[in-house]
């Protein structure tokens, strides 16, 4: 289906290769394959290429086989012949032979389709083979190619879904181990540390850098060695990644003493309230967008209702006032990168000609998510409420929507932090449902009691 989608040329797709920490040899950085390269032939090796011939229908698996001295360090592995034969491609050769490959190309005149590359590796690679500088190659990728890669990608297979709900299960481990062990005293480093220990046990290994910080307003607070503090909120954003590199991505918000005090119930009310208004809305044929921003109005009415908005509910959202609590989208698409497909560009992976983000609204310009929905997709719902003191106090000061936010009444939510409750949605042929047969706690009386009944 690649081979029509992108209509002619050849197709060339680069592998990734160990990225060493802080000296050659040591590969402290776990190995990941490039999820398009892996999608499409299926190989967790290091160094290769694939190659697709649009119009011969050739397929190419390129790639050096181990000496002795590699086999003595890491064991026998198959030859780059054994390893095409294994997925079904008939040609193979050693790298050298991409040079032949595209030189041929490049004097037919034939184009070569690449997606926007993100290691530098390859970067330099690619200048080698086609003379574009690393500056120019994300502007000099094949557009037919990245939106061919979207079109597949966006719409999981029935074994894909499988394989996502493997990553939620990972995920509800992850996310219960952090309500068993938050207590005050113990340090955000430590308990983020058993959180990815759950991930490495039970699949490849944690889905992104693990986001856990009694900070929730910070939109990606990494743990330090600060202890829990009695009162407080820590936010715990995290997900698992499969065996076959399949992604969940989950957030949960909990008191760090158990009990939510009456103003942090408030609040966290309103984004479960919104949380699932998605689930109630988001169906095949609706725009993503429109989701967003109902969720964005119901948020505005229960803000004004406890003093911190005012004004028209409608006129406030498109004046974009909402954004001082929730500066980001609803979501994201999600499958074998936890922002799938993001490194193609955004743009193509979650809008479309009709949705087109607002780059020049605070908030807006953060959406990573809009196009209509189609069964198939699995994208992220995760509305949050931030109270971010150097974003009020520079509204504030510049009277940005005065007219829809009560400044006086903010300052007593300064030290609050910050609130998100997020889960993975499958989009079904009627409407959609939450992925994971398990499901994380997440309304506050159910935190509560998880928190007090399995305490470790």
């Amino acid at each position: 289906m690649l081979k029509q989608l992108v209509g002619n040329g050849i197709i060339v797709l680069f592998g990734n290769n160990e990225s060493p920490c802080n000296y050659p040899s040591n590969c402290y950085y776990p190995f990941r394959q490039d999820s398009s390269f892996l999608y499409y032939f299926g190989l967790q090796e290091i160094g290769l290429i694939g190659v697709i011939d649009c119009e011969s229908g050739d397929e190419w698996l390129l790639g050096n086989d181990v000496d002795v001295e590699d086999i003595v360090w890491y064991g026998t592995v198959p030859v780059i012949s054994e390893l095409a034969e294994t997925v079904g491609i008939a040609r193979s050769a050693s790298l050298d032979k991409i040079n032949e490959i595209v030189a041929e190309a490049l004097r037919t005149n034939r184009k070569i389709h690449i997606l926007p590359p993100y290691r530098h590796d390859n970067q330099i690679l690619i200048m080698d083979l086609l003379g574009i500088h690393p500056c120019n190659q994300k502007k000099a990728a094949s557009l037919e190619l990245i939106n061919a890669v979207v079109k597949m990608r966006s719409t999981k297979t029935s074994e894909e879904i499988e394989e996502l709900e493997r990553a939620s299960l990972i995920g509800y481990e992850m996310q219960t181990k952090a309500m068993r062990l938050v207590r005050p005293g113990r340090t955000e480093k430590w308990i983020a540390g058993q959180i990815d220990g759950v991930a490495h046990s039970l699949g490849a290994h944690e889905s992104f850098s693990t986001i856990f910080s009694q900070h929730g307003e910070i939109m990606h607070g990494g743990p330090s060695m600060n202890k829990l503090e009695n009162g407080r909120l820590v936010l715990c954003d995290c997900g698992g990644e499969t065996i076959n590199n399949y992604c969940s991505d989950h957030t949960r918000t909990m008191p760090v003493n158990g009990k939510y005090t009456q103003q942090q119930k408030e609040i966290y009310d309103i984004v479960d309230e919104c949380h699932d208004l998605a689930l109630s809305i988001a169906k095949p044929d609706i725009k993503y967008f429109d989701v967003h921003l109902a969720v964005c109005r119901l948020m505005t009415e229960r803000l004004k209702a406890l003093g911190l908005m005012k004004g028209d509910v409608d006129e406030a959202v498109s004046q974009g006032a909402h954004a001082m609590f929730l500066p980001h989208g609803l979501g994201h698409m999600m499958g074998m990168d936890v922002h799938d497909m993001e490194g193609l560009g955004q743009i193509y992976v979650g809008f479309d000609e009709e949705t087109r983000p607002n780059l020049e609204q605070f908030g807006t310009n953060c959406l990573r998510m809009g196009r209509r929905l189609e069964e198939g997709f699995v994208v992220t719902d995760e509305p949050g409420i931030y109270f971010i003191p150097a974003l009020i106090d520079d509204w504030k000061a510049k009277g940005h929507c005065k007219d829809f936010l009560n400044f006086d009444m903010l300052e007593k939510y300064r030290d609050f932090g910050g609130i998100r409750i997020e889960d993975d949605l499958l989009i079904t042929k009627d409407g959609c449902r939450f992925l994971g047969e398990k499901r994380i706690p997440y309304h506050t009386a159910d935190v509560e009691k998880y928190m007090e009944e399995h305490a470790e």
